[in-house]
């Protein structure tokens, strides 16, 4: 295998116009620049919390972090486009450390600071969406590229084409679809979908929690549990099990944007992941947030305090406020939060048409990697 800069040497490649890197990679900076190639970094999380790092240095110079002893309902200053509305505990779990010369805290933050050696920045996020974030950061980036969401943006443009191309899921289980028959037969906007992503783990007393919310909630439910889903190598318990077969319907994995788009759901319990955020914003499905980590405590702030289209239930995992949460999004709140929710998949989808901001940032993206082409 070449190394990177033997690839870029190559006679018989033509030479790279520039080099597109994950934003989390903060070698990225230095390889260009010892390369001569202009950066373009790609952040996959929302763009609130890659800003939210941005601000880690200013945030823990105005004594907002650590928040040790302090109310985790306050307001947290110092975040352009977040006062008035982002609490400390929708901070990321490592804005929480005791310390702030916390390792992973301080290189994370030092990784995000390396953006500004970027020529230009991609997010999957519209203006609709996150545009007083998006506008926040023209202040410190050069070029700011919002193009999502990117899974609606590529439909698009194969449908402008008329392209038979397929699009790839990149699942990482088979899809049961088993789970679509299910839904078939379910009347209108009666199920919750539940399903925390790929990565979140939750213990046997978790698992019980949200079981006995939903059965306690009499709503249709069709929840996907990983088989590595829970701690400690733990079986689904078997009353689980028996107990799901007069309103739900469990798989180990579904297709989850074709589950979201039929119109037998009316939720979504989410772990609050972007890509799954973004996902339930383009189908017009309210979302019960429970976020696990990362840009997730962030998401779900936004989802029921910003955009209104559900409810967040960070730090709690009771079956009581599970219950309550499901009949509040199913029964006693439908009809506003899925007219919130249908105009913001309107906005979503009007942003990959043609004339569309996405759609225009697009062009406009690959209009400047052109610029960049030596001839």
């Amino acid at each position: 295998m070449m190394a990177d800069e033997d690839l870029l040497a190559s006679p018989h490649r033509r030479p790279a116009t520039c080099f597109v890197a994950d934003g989390s990679f903060g070698f990225a900076a230095d390889f260009a620049e010892e390369n001569g190639l202009p950066l373009v970094y790609f952040r996959t999380p929302s763009a609130a919390y890659f800003w939210a790092f941005f601000q880690v240095y200013d945030l823990i110079q105005a004594q907002e972090i650590p928040i040790k002893g302090k109310s985790m309902d306050g307001l947290v200053k110092g975040i352009p486009g977040m006062e008035g509305f982002l609490r400390r505990r929708d901070l990321p779990s490592l804005f929480h450390a005791d310390d702030v010369n916390d390792y992973l805290l301080q290189s994370l933050a030092a990784a995000t600071r390396q953006i500004v050696r970027a020529q230009a920045v991609i997010f999957n996020t519209f203006e609709d969406l996150e545009g007083p974030i998006l506008s926040a950061m023209l202040e410190k980036l050069p070029r700011v590229y919002s193009i999502g969401p990117i899974h609606e943006q590529q439909k698009s443009r194969l449908v402008e084409k008329k392209s038979e191309a397929s699009i790839v899921a990149g699942n990482l289980w088979p899809e049961d679809r088993s789970c679509i028959d299910w839904l078939n037969v379910q009347p209108l906007r009666s199920v919750i979908y539940v399903s925390f992503g790929s990565i979140t783990v939750v213990t046997r007393e978790q698992l019980m929690e949200f079981w006995h919310g939903l059965v306690n909630s009499s709503r249709r439910f069709l929840w996907v549990m990983r088989p590595d889903s829970i701690t400690g190598g733990d079986q689904i318990p078997a009353e689980l099990m028996e107990g799901t077969k007069e309103k739900g319907y469990l798989v180990k994995w579904a297709p989850q944007e074709e589950v979201l788009n039929h119109p037998a759901v009316g939720g979504f319990l989410t772990h609050s992941g972007w890509n799954s955020t973004l996902e339930s914003i383009v189908a017009g499905v309210p979302m019960i947030c429970w976020p696990y980590f990362g840009d997730q405590t962030i998401n779900s702030r936004f989802v029921s305090e910003v955009w209104k289209i559900g409810l967040d239930i960070k730090d709690s995992c009771d079956r009581l406020i599970i219950e309550k949460a499901v009949r509040e999004v199913m029964e006693v709140r439908k009809d506003e939060f899925l007219e919130r929710a249908d105009g913001m998949a309107k906005m979503a989808k009007k942003a990959v048409e043609r004339g569309g901001s996405s759609y225009t940032n697009l062009d406009a993206l690959i209009e400047y990697i052109k610029s960049l082409i030596i001839t």
